[in-house]
């Protein structure tokens, strides 16, 4: 990664170009609009961006109910995004590795996500502790990472934001 790039709590004075990130990652409206409904929900737990001059990349982590066991602190990783003209500069790294030390600064105990478990399995995500969830993503690209050992306690069925169920 280069140096010149912070890593911070996104501000409301970022959300254009959160927007922007995610419409230019990803190629279409969906995930912007997923962080925005998050957001308008309540259900937005940390948001992170990476900036140079200007935001370049950001992460988003909303909350999940472990439904079994709801005195889990349980969160969702859902969408992390880095400019295409900032790719493959360690931004991506930068923000799951920043945003997962919050987290376990924060208290919480376990952490999901839905994508490549080569990339995400450098941060300690696997699918294998997953298969101890039931959620609408179930499959080899949905991972889990105990943040507490409470979190490797966790199992069961996992309810996502509302917001989720109408990501496209």
């Amino acid at each position: 990664m280069t140096s010149s790039v912070q890593v911070r709590p996104a501000e409301p004075g970022d959300r254009s170009a959160i927007h922007a990130i995610h419409v230019a990652a990803f190629g279409q409206e969906a995930e912007a609009e997923l962080v925005e409904r998050l957001e308008r929900d309540g259900d937005l737990i940390l948001s992170l961006v990476a900036c140079t001059e200007r935001p370049v990349g950001h992460i988003a982590f909303s909350r999940l109910n472990v439904v079994e066991m709801p005195s889990i602190r349980a969160c969702a990783l859902a969408p992390l995004a880095v400019d295409p003209h900032a790719q493959k500069q360690g931004i991506g790294a930068a923000l799951v590795a920043d945003s997962l030390r919050r987290l376990s600064q924060s208290g919480w105990d376990l952490a999901l996500v839905l994508g490549d478990p080569a990339y995400y399995g450098r941060f300690g995500f696997a699918p294998e502790a997953a298969r101890a969830f039931e959620t609408p993503y179930d499959g080899p690209y949905l991972q889990a990472l105990p943040l507490s050992d409470r979190g490797k306690e966790a199992r069961g069925p996992i309810a996502y934001a509302p917001a989720f169920a109408e990501l496209s």
